[in-house]
């Protein structure tokens, strides 16, 4: 999760634009894409929002960079308007950015199953064959994707590229943990605050609640449908860990990524960098974390 606020740099973070109903692919060079063609694609819900920014004119190949938010957040919030966008594509990079199911300016499907990480998972998969993406070679340096997922970005990366290594090159995780606090919300509780009644006991639940409303236009109930289909599908990182290079990134003030040494160990190729004095809610506006993560994904 990230609410928004200034980047550290100095980059307005505005409200999030309101859900649509369609899929939208722009290609522009600005901080703040300009949608310029909107194209269906097949085996990919339509009410899902993802973008294609291109870098400038004359850019050598590089592989594209797949980028996944957090929890409550969306595209908007957690990459352009925290620089990371106008970062990536200065430096070369293609970039593909994607609203998750009730996130941002993607629909809130009234079908449950819409919210599981493994539809999700393959919702992406979709997108990144419809965006051209070609499985990893040595000698096309433009092949495969590299990720960078945030929160609930993170676990949905460490996924995807555990089952797809044939496309995955390179992953940089921000605000990772070993163990998912979504899975342990209480929604019971959630829900009656909600309503009005008394905050929840647990702290937990009660600060997801709180951070998630901070969001204007979020859409509550869509929020705790993803809840319950994520506490259906537990990430379990050791059940299936990615074998390519990683980074991991948090705050040393953030409490959900206190299981980072836990993935590092499972992943057995993983850099670990804490921001000091950053918490979950605001590592991701970190400069010294885009800058890493550029210079690890090379």
């Amino acid at each position: 999760m990230f609410r928004g606020g200034v980047a550290d740099d100095g980059f307005p973070l505005p409200n999030p634009p309101a859900p649509g109903p369609s899929k939208h692919w722009s290609i522009d060079v600005a901080e703040t894409p300009v949608p310029l063609q909107i194209q269906a694609v097949e085996g990919v819900s339509p009410g899902l929002f993802a973008e294609i920014i291109q870098p400038d004119a004359g850019a050598r190949p590089m592989r594209p960079v797949l980028l996944l938010h957090g929890f409550a957040s969306s595209s908007q919030l957690n990459w352009h308007n925290t620089g990371w966008v106008n970062t990536l594509t200065a430096a070369g990079r293609t970039v593909i950015t994607v609203d998750l199911p009730g996130h941002g300016r993607s629909t809130a499907p009234a079908d449950p199953g819409a919210y599981r990480p493994s539809r999700i998972r393959a919702d992406l998969l979709q997108l990144l064959t419809d965006a051209g993406v070609l499985p990893l070679t040595e000698a096309d340096p433009a092949s495969g994707v590299d990720i960078v997922g945030y929160s609930l970005g993170a676990r949905l990366a460490w996924e995807l590229g555990a089952t797809q290594p044939e496309l995955v090159h390179r992953m940089v995780l921000g605000g990772p943990g070993s163990s998912d606090p979504l899975a342990d919300f209480d929604l019971a509780a959630a829900r009656e605050s909600l309503a009005g009644h008394e905050e929840a006991a647990d702290g937990v639940t009660a600060e997801l609640l709180r951070m998630a409303q901070l969001v204007p236009g979020n859409d509550m109930a869509a929020l705790l449908g993803m809840v319950e289909a994520i506490k259906e599908e537990r990430f379990v990182p050791a059940g299936a860990a990615p074998r390519m290079p990683l980074l991991l990134v948090a705050g040393d003030r953030d409490e959900f990524a206190a299981g980072i040494p836990e993935l590092a160990e499972l992943s057995g190729r993983a850099e670990v960098l804490r921001l000091p004095g950053r918490t979950h809610a605001n590592a991701v506006t970190s400069r010294t974390f885009r800058q890493a993560a550029v210079s690890f994904l090379g």
